[in-house]
Formats: structure tokens, C-alpha cells, sequence
């Protein structure tokens, strides 16, 4: 394929916002461009809303499609990995159905590729369907098989279902874009190239400072009752939490000090740009915002999920980042008084990922 202006759908997996926010970061550098995204389909389960937001920001008309995800513990925090495989298997046939809806908009909007934010269905559809466009997949999980990538030591079987599961979603790919918090070497192996971050030009703009209240965030809601119980015994500290928890569309406030908020991206920028210190689990997409504003940052990973534990370790060779393993901001605030800064290199290697997409997406062979 040449330099001329190009035509892509999306896959967004639905499960947190960071997907999310890397299809609306790429949407705007393509469309800044004169490509053109001519369709979404984002991946959505009974246990998590799409929130509307994404509906709202993407250029294109959006679906969303009934898409694997996985099953957590009782108390919605822990990953529970076997129970997550039996309860899909029960959805096959509705899975199959949303990879027909794809097929449909791939046969009607002929795209020059399908760029797949890790939606497991991805690879499926390229390995039933064979359409005659090409597959691009972009997730941070890719960094896996990059040689200096911190793999989690142990915990084999989980390692082999990770590395299986990026296998299965990246299936008749040409290109696998990994998504990284830092420059790498080899910058490209095969058909995986190491990019910065998809940060929105949003963020990038905003002014930052440095107020008296911490910023959490939280994929799974289930962590807001360890969060509730350091709060009890701290309540002189102003937290506030981002979840999405059903039934809670509105401001929650237990304390005076302590509110959780539905997810909407402004909002949550805004605050970003405001905090002190922030804490999360340990996906990848909010900690390279908090870097890029310069936060610091704790990351709690999910119990169970083998990726979280790996990102952990990545992303403390890339900024200010330590680890815990449960939502106790203690450690995150004797952190922050340190006023520990990013690498001066961070800003310098996330700005260049417009150039690097464009170029990969530009260049892409059967």
C-alpha cells in the first residue's frame, strides 16, 4: 500500500478505559491526516457499560458487540482465570454472531485494515473469515516477547495463557504495534514494532499542577472497599476515585474527603492534571498519562492477571512508579514527598508516536 490517504476500521476492547483511549488517540492522528476511520466496534459484556464518551468522541459510527471478558471474584477484584474460560465457552454462538457483524461492515466499508485494540475476537475473525483487508493489532501486551521486557518470574501456567492469548487475538496480523513506556532495542522484531504511547492531544495540552488530593483509579471496583478502609483511618486525606460501579452514575461521597466518580474522560484528565500522586492498577494507558504529566504513581496489580503483574515491573523501569499490593496510599505518599520526576526522555518518546503510526500504517504489506 502507497502514501495516499488510507480507510480503517476499529476493534476496541471494552474492559477499562485505556483501550479505549489509545482508539480515540489514534482516531485523531489519523483523521488529522485525511484518513478516515469509517467504523467502530467496541467490545462490551453484561458486567461493564461502554461509557458515552467514547460514543461521542470517535469519528466514526460506533457498535457495540457482545466480546469475550473476564470473570472476577466474589468480591469483583481478583481475576479468576478458569472460571473466566468455562463462562465464555457458553457464548460461542453469540461471539460468532458478532464476528458475522464485522464481516458485514469489512464486506460494506472495504477498509484498507483492521486495527485491533486487543479484542480477542480480532484474530478469530481473520482466521474464519480470511476478508481481504489487512489486520493491525496494537496493545501493550505485545511487549511480552521483546527481550527486555520484565516478564513476572513464576506463575508458569498463567505466563503460557498470556503469551497464548496474545498469540490468538494478534492471528493473521501484519503488523503487531507494542506499545511501550520506553524506548527499546530492537525498536521492531518481525512483524511487532515498539511504539510510544497513544496519549490524546488533550492531555498533552493540559496545564499541570500539583494539588493536596490523590487520584485513584480502578478497573475493578471491588478494590474501592480496601481504598474506604485506609480512608477510615486517614480520613485527613482528599481522595478521589474513579470506578464504574453499576447503579453509580452520579458522585459518590462516603466522607467529606473522599468521592468517587463515574468514569468520564474530561473529568478524569482534569483531575490527572490537578493531583499529587496517583494510584491505579496496573494497566498501562493512565500510568503513560501520569507520566507524561509528570505524576507520581503507584500501581496495584489485579490479583490473577499475569499481564498486571508484568506491567508492574515495566513500568518501574520507566518513571517515578512503585508497586503495592493492595490500595494503601501510604507508601504513595511518603513517595510523593520525595518529588521524584520522569526521565527527562519520557515527553520526547511519547511525542513521536503520531510519526511512528502513520509510517507503519502507511506501509503495510500483505
Amino acid at each position: 500500500m502507497g502514501n495516499g490517504k488510507m480507510r480503517f476500521l476499529f476493534l476496541v476492547q471494552g474492559e477499562g478505559r485505556g483501550h479505549m483511549s489509545q482508539a480515540l488517540a489514534l482516531n485523531e492522528i489519523l483523521t488529522r491526516n485525511g484518513d478516515e476511520v469509517v467504523y467502530t466496534f467496541i467490545g462490551s459484556s453484561s458486567r461493564r457499560a461502554v461509557p458515552g464518551y467514547f460514543f461521542r468522541e470517535i469519528s466514526s459510527e460506533v457498535r457495540a458487540i457482545r466480546s469475550p471478558n473476564f470473570i472476577l471474584d466474589k468480591k469483583n477484584k481478583s481475576l479468576r482465570l478458569y472460571k473466566s474460560i468455562f463462562h465464555n465457552s457458553r457464548f460461542l454462538k453469540t461471539y460468532y454472531q458478532s464476528l458475522q457483524a464485522i464481516d458485514e461492515a469489512v464486506q460494506k466499508y472495504r477498509p484498507d485494515g483492521l486495527v485491533n485494540f486487543y479484542d480477542f475476537l480480532g484474530g478469530f475473525y481473520f482466521r474464519l473469515f480470511r476478508p481481504p483487508t489487512r489486520h493491525i493489532v496494537i496493545g501493550h501486551a505485545f511487549l511480552a516477547g521483546h527481550p527486555e521486557f520484565p516478564l513476572a518470574k513464576g506463575r508458569t501456567p498463567e505466563k503460557w495463557l498470556f503469551k497464548t492469548n496474545n498469540f490468538l487475538t494478534a492471528w493473521g496480523s501484519v503488523k503487531r504495534m507494542a506499545l511501550s513506556l520506553r524506548p527499546l532495542q530492537p525498536p521492531a522484531m518481525g512483524k511487532t514494532i515498539v511504539t510510544p504511547p497513544l496519549i490524546r492531544e488533550k492531555l498533552k495540552e493540559t496545564r499541570t499542577a500539583r494539588e493536596p488530593f490523590i487520584l485513584a483509579y480502578m478497573v475493578n471496583d471491588g478494590y474501592a472497599e480496601e481504598l474506604l478502609a485506609w480512608h477510615k483511618d486517614n480520613p485527613e486525606t482528599v481522595i478521589h476515585c474513579f470506578w464504574d460501579r453499576k447503579g453509580y452514575n452520579r458522585l459518590y461521597r462516603p466522607h467529606p474527603n473522599l468521592t468517587f466518580h463515574p468514569i468520564d474522560e474530561n473529568e478524569f484528565r482534569d483531575h490527572l492534571s490537578r493531583c499529587s500522586g496517583y494510584a491505579t492498577t496496573a494497566g498501562f494507558e493512565s500510568v503513560a498519562e501520569a507520566l507524561y504529566l509528570g505524576k507520581p504513581v503507584m500501581v496495584v496489580p489485579v490479583a490473577g492477571q499475569y499481564e498486571q503483574a508484568s506491567n508492574a515491573l515495566d513500568a518501574m523501569l520507566a518513571g517515578p512508579v512503585i508497586k503495592a499490593d493492595k490500595f494503601d496510599l501510604t507508601p504513595l505518599i511518603r513517595f510523593i514527598e520525595k518529588a521524584p520526576k520522569p526521565p527527562v526522555n519520557f515527553r520526547t518518546w511519547a511525542d513521536q508516536t503520531a510519526e511512528i503510526m502513520l509510517r507503519e500504517l502507511h506501509n503495510l504489506q500483505p
